[in-house]
């Protein structure tokens, strides 16, 4: 097929991948443009721009596509189809209508649940035990569009990078599926009544309050692992954890209960796997208690 690809961070990556195995026409390359990043700021390619230069695309960067000129040089590609998968624009409807069958997105949850910004991370919030991959046909709404195909995955003990990982692969692999028998796919309106949002990840959401039970606690570690890593205040300096287990133990939220850096919560406690002080960074925790002592009895922020 003729295909525009939309798409922006490394989770869209596998999908621009898979597609370009898969023999199909990339026509062109559409990627939000460079960004200042790192200590120097300096402006750095998005993850598809530098594998779509990699395979040799062409790549459009536009900060807007909602001016005419954009939307006529889209349609001018002349595409069956364009995918999209985070890109992180909205699409004018000039844009949905263009190629032949509309515009396909990979998103990262069974929809309707989890539409929205942050679906692997609310997931993992929420403690839900399965997620998965919806491919749904795009239209003005926020997700609300009729669904194609699904894929299931398990969430248990993974954290939100490694979720995203796992489901990056599984959508690349569905949407080249479903790319292949589109003419035999049937839309399935979304059940407005399932519906729930995942809204933008506060910064405020990642401050650990030890008042709160360890099974919220281990979930908030894994849904903010790699970033920005769930944190609490020690000595007025700030501490990542990364990486955590529930124990059996108790004690006053906050207190640190043995020489293992295990923490009391509200209920039950959390036993700290991974650990990284601000700006440095995270290692095992052992390695951690090695070099800075923690005696049971301290109490965290």
């Amino acid at each position: 097929m003729r295909i525009i690809f939309m798409g922006t961070p490394d989770f869209a990556v596998p999908t621009l991948r898979a597609l370009h195995h898969a023999a199909h026409e990339i026509l062109a390359v559409y990627t939000q443009p460079p960004r200042p990043a790192g200590r120097g700021k300096k402006p750095q390619l998005s993850p598809v721009q530098c594998e779509a230069e990699a395979l040799g695309l062409a790549v459009h960067s536009p900060a807007s596509l909602r001016s005419p000129e954009e939307q006529e040089r889209f349609a001018a590609l002349g595409a069956d189809v364009a995918v999209v998968a985070a890109y992180g624009l909205i699409l004018p409807r000039p844009i949905l209508d263009a190629p032949r069958y509309g515009c396909l997105n990979v998103h990262a949850s069974l929809l309707p649940r989890w539409r929205g910004a942050a679906p692997v991370q609310r997931a993992i919030l929420a403690g839900d035990p399965v997620t998965g991959i919806t491919i749904m046909q795009m239209e003005e709404g926020l997700d609300t569009g009729p669904m194609l195909a699904s894929a299931r995955v398990l969430t248990q003990e993974k954290n939100a990078g490694e979720l995203t990982n796992e489901l990056a692969e599984v959508g690349a692999q569905l949407m080249v599926g479903t790319l292949r028998d589109l003419s035999v796919h049937r839309p399935v309106p979304q059940d407005e009544q399932e519906a729930t949002y995942a809204r933008k990840i506060a910064k405020a959401e990642a401050r650990i309050d030890w008042t709160k039970p360890a099974t919220n606690i281990e979930r908030q570690v894994r849904a903010f692992a790699p970033a920005p890593g769930a944190w609490f205040m020690h000595q007025g300096e700030r501490y990542r954890v990364l990486a955590a287990s529930v124990v059996a133990m108790d004690g006053p939220p906050g207190t640190v209960l043995d020489d293992q850096l295990t923490v009391a919560c509200g209920d039950a406690a959390v036993r700290v796997q991974r650990i990284g002080r601000a700006g440095r960074p995270a290692m095992a925790a052992a390695d951690f208690l090695r070099g800075r002592r923690i005696a049971a009895g301290t109490v965290f922020e």
